[in-house]
């Protein structure tokens, strides 16, 4: 469930990023850190993910997919913490650090194994 929860998160951000940068980018200062074509190609691997993230678990099919989508996006929210540090952006440093915490736990839920009790 977390793990479709965050998915969503994500692929609702990358959505805004590739198909509706020109409308948000005004109201976010950090949209300035980066050039458009940056933020289009990080919209792009959010969605890649959010597919990585949900289809493999969905159809039991290469889990290994799961691990490597998660990872990545633990590591585009640290990027983005660091971003929204310069900028001030309270609410987007904490809202970064948590989802990327949340991938980091779900890269390593998938990819170490459960002991038995």
């Amino acid at each position: 469930m977390l793990q479709i929860l965050a998915a969503l998160l994500y692929g609702s951000s990358g959505v805004m990023k590739v198909f509706m940068f020109d409308k948000i980018s005004h109201d976010v200062p950090s949209f300035g850190a980066l050039p458009r074509g940056a933020w289009t190609t990080l919209g792009i691997v959010e969605l890649v993910c959010t597919v990585g993230l949900i289809v493999p678990a969905a159809f039991h099919w290469q889990p290994q997919l799961t691990i490597v989508a998660a990872a990545m996006l633990a590591v585009e929210s640290l990027v983005f913490v660091g971003v929204h540090v310069k900028y001030r952006e309270t609410t987007s440093i904490i809202m970064s650090g948590v989802l990327g915490l949340v991938m980091a736990f779900i890269a390593y839920g998938r990819l170490v194994p459960t002991p038995f009790v």
